[in-house]
């Protein structure tokens, strides 16, 4: 690998997993099924409202109540699995209400995000343009004499009127998923400055936002919890996303002038998913349960609160009870528990709850699939995925490697057909590899890598599936059940004592080893065998520099010590580890994959040690940050 593919992994890998595609269009067909509605069963209000817009003419702009309303109704039916029916309310008043501009905005990014084709970012890309311009109308005009007169004092919010006010957070909302698919829309590094700026002023509108949120007289306001509500979740947001980011671009962040707080952010969003009545609550929500659900589980942190999600989902369940999206994140609350049984059943449940978008199907495929393998159930795993690479074309690489892994595990029970099936899938898997955003994705060149080897390797792999259960983080899983644990070292432990016998793996012994130790050491570490996982482990480190492939095991295990040490309390020596690994080893395979695992990891070390020198504990509701505390000038 080259210095510049590492360095594209840095910026790339955190979007690895993938968002999956759709096999067709679900939002150009309105479905009146699985809990659709016709027009003629939208709400009472909705109805007075498009007879009340038709009075007062098309190109009138609707009062700020009204569009606060429409966006709450279009909201619930997005909830309740009604997307064509959501949608059906913003779109018609896009041209001309900031809400329904940017909720139009949000459900076209939605559908580009999740199928990443072409044509749909470019649509998405479009409906956000016009967004901005529609939504910048509204948003407060200030001439030369204003703007030189903020240099010498303070600005008077208060001489601001509502609707600009919540045009400024509405234009902030929709300049950040801009940014987001500009960075998608072409390789070209004007596109990547020009995402850049977007990401800039946004962050300074959000700025702006938070001080007129302070600063301002709101005494009889109507609509300021909803203002509020998005100040926080941006700010919150913008705060707990850089904070997760690796040393490495931080340092670049930093010097540009952005910083992170993930406390801050944390806090904020809390606030917003509080307020039960507010519009973007639901957002908070999401965001809090894909935070500790998902992110935190792949950056390797141990900071899940599970309470919390426990509540959350409680109270979404109740209300809506057939949601897809609440549904999913309840499998994935039972997931990360180890209860695979408990997921796939409400993985499924989601499935079966809408079929107005495939693409969502294709995220739970997605986690049936581990959930399946994690009970070394490869059958299971062969069948999602293969659903996979025939209906989601968002990554064919990693769902044929996937299956091809699976289908390695029941080596012994394929016919000739399947045998020829398997090998034909490995040649196909570095065709499959792609390229967004115009770099390629890091676990696509690992799956490329893999393949060359099964080739090369009399058409065999070490444990391939077990090899992706630890790069994806599985174990932190796994570890949660000690039935699943124990499996999983049945596997090994056998695979160790044939691996002399098995000349196929005699041109990369010291791999295949490696691999096996770590995987030993992972589940020897769960089983609560610390001392001989540490054994395990420093027997890889022992192979630096002799590895000719596979190098990142080295590295990887060193992590793993460097966590087993900071279990044991050896803060020192776990943080002396971890910078070794993060410093010490160049140009590997999932390198910032690591790296963000480091980070997440020593951050984790560090707040322990501050609170063991701190004299009191913080103040937990601490509600008074300054605009240069939570979002620095620029």
């Amino acid at each position: 690998m080259t210095s510049t593919e590492a360095d594209d992994e840095i910026f790339q890998d955190a979007l690895e997993e993938p968002a999956l595609s759709p096999k067709n269009d679900a939002l150009d067909v309105i479905s009146n099924n699985n809990g659709g509605i016709s027009p003629r069963s939208l709400s009472k209000k909705f109805r007075f409202k498009k007879k009340k817009r038709v009075r007062s003419g098309e190109d009138e702009i609707p009062p700020l109540s009204e569009t606060l309303d429409d966006a709450k109704l279009s909201v619930d039916m997005f909830l309740n699995n009604q997307f064509e029916e959501a949608r059906a309310i913003c779109q018609p008043m896009a041209d001309r209400s900031m809400y329904h501009a940017l909720g139009y905005g949000v459900f076209m990014y939605l559908k580009a995000v999740m199928t990443f084709e072409e044509k749909h970012i470019e649509e998405a890309s479009g409906v956000l343009s016009q967004a901005c311009d529609t939504i910048g109308q509204m948003r407060r005009k200030t001439g030369f004499t204003e703007n030189l007169g903020r240099i010498i004092k303070k600005v008077d919010y208060d001489q601001y009127t509502e609707m600009e006010l919540h045009a400024e957070i509405c234009y902030s909302e929709c300049l950040l998923l801009k940014a987001a698919l500009t960075f998608c829309e072409d390789e070209t590094l004007v596109s990547f400055v020009k995402a850049g700026l977007k990401v800039r002023t946004c962050y300074q509108s959000f700025r702006e936002c938070w001080n007129a949120l302070h600063e301002r007289d709101w005494t009889n306001s109507e609509y300021k919890s909803d203002f509020e509500g998005g100040v926080r979740l941006g700010v919150g947001t913008f705060n707990l996303m850089i904070s997760l980011l690796p040393a490495r671009v931080m340092k670049v962040l930093e010097f540009i002038g952005f910083s992170g707080n993930r406390d801050a952010g944390l806090q904020e969003i809390m606030w917003v998913e509080q307020e039960r009545n507010g519009l973007r609550q639901f957002l908070a929500s999401f965001i809090l349960l894909g935070y500790h659900l998902l992110l935190s589980f792949f950056i390797g942190s141990t900071e899940c609160n599970l309470d919390l999600c426990k509540r959350i989902l409680e109270e979404k369940l109740a209300k809506y009870p057939e949601g897809a999206f609440f549904l999913f994140f309840k499998g994935r609350y039972h997931f990360v528990q180890g209860e695979v049984g408990e997921a796939i059943s409400w993985y499924k449940r989601s499935v079966d709850s809408q079929n107005d978008w495939p693409q969502f199907h294709h995220i739970c495929y997605w986690e049936l699939y581990w959930a399946h393998v994690f009970n070394c159930d490869w059958s299971g795993g062969w069948k999602y995925s293969d659903l996979l690479l025939q209906e989601s074309n968002w990554s064919k690489c990693i769902y044929a490697y996937q299956k091809a892994s699976a289908m390695i595990m029941k080596s012994k029970q394929l016919d000739s057909s399947q045998n020829k099936e398997l090998v034909e899938l490995m040649k196909n898997v570095p065709k499959w590899k792609q390229r967004i955003a115009g770099k390629s994705l890091p676990m696509e060149k690992f799956a490329v890598r893999k393949a060359e080897r099964f080739l090369d390797q009399s058409n065999n792999l070490m444990l391939p599936i077990l090899e992706l259960i630890y790069v994806w983080n599985g174990f932190h899983v796994i570890g949660k059940q000690f039935q699943l644990v124990e499996r999983i070292y049945a596997l090994v432990d056998s695979e160790l004592r044939n691996l002399e016998k098995n000349s196929a793996f005699s041109n990369y012994y010291s791999e295949n080893l490696c691999l096996l130790k770590v995987l030993q050491a992972m589940c020897l570490k769960h089983m609560k065998s610390p001392l001989h996982a540490e054994e395990c482990l420093k027997s890889v480190i022992s192979h630096a520099g002799k590895l000719k492939v596979d190098t990142y095991l080295v590295p990887y295990a060193m992590f793993e010590y460097g966590c087993i040490l900071r279990e044991q309390g050896n803060l020192e020596g776990a943080m002396h580890q971890l910078e070794c690994a993060k410093n010490d080893f160049k140009d590997f395979s999932l390198q910032s994959r690591l790296h963000f695992r480091i980070h997440s990891v020593q951050q984790e070390i560090r707040g322990a040690s501050e609170a063991k020198s701190s004299d009191g504990d913080p103040d937990p509701n601490h509600d008074d940050w300054t605009a240069d505390e939570i979002l620095p000038m620029l």
